[in-house]
């Protein structure tokens, strides 16, 4: 068993927090990264505010999934991976659009924060994993499919083994929390 270090936690648990304080004021005032941006004049409605409101909320819970996976980076990694891709592409682009001219420069600011100082870190919690992956590769993992039918029972006691030996069955699996 990895324990990550305590700065992966924190790491998750600050981009968490971020992510749903920046979602959230997206979804109450639309207009106002827009305005800050310089993307939008004062006296000018912003057209489709839905439009904006519905990346906040992809944000917001994005900054949930991040406080999850501060429970456990190392096992939570898939959500980092996410999180990290979608802050390498962001940035990529807007630098894009600010290029070809069709975004002004002045909206890169929010990739700075939104995306570009998570990078590093959540990039060394994906090494981490990485690592750990690879030293869990070289353990055992599971017992023998025999042994592990054997131990399974079901509700009237019969072992999965004997059912499977005895004829066709039909197993189904199901997860529970606890």
């Amino acid at each position: 068993m990895h324990t990550p270090p305590r700065w992966m936690r924190l790491v998750l648990i600050l981009a968490g927090f971020y992510n749903l304080v920046w979602g959230s004021l997206v979804v109450a005032m639309p207009e106002t990264m827009f305005r800050l941006g310089g993307l939008l004049r004062p006296d000018t409605p912003l057209n489709y505010p839905e439009v904006w409101q519905c990346v906040g909320m992809i944000v917001g819970v994005y900054g949930l999934g991040y406080l999850i996976a501060a429970s456990d980076p190392l096992r939570h990694w898939p959500i980092v991976l996410v999180g990290f891709l979608g802050k390498l592409f962001g940035p990529i682009g807007v630098t894009r659009a600010a290029l070809a001219g069709t975004l002004p420069w002045a909206a890169v600011w929010t990739n700075v924060f939104n995306d570009l100082i998570w990078l590093v870190p959540f990039g060394l919690i994906l090494y981490a994993a990485y690592r750990v992956g690879c030293e869990r590769g070289n353990e055992p993992v599971t017992e023998p499919l025999a042994q592990s039918m054997e131990k399974a029972t079901t509700s009237t006691g019969s072992n999965l083994l004997a059912l499977s030996m005895s004829g066709p069955t039909l197993v189904v699996f199901l997860r529970h929390f606890g």
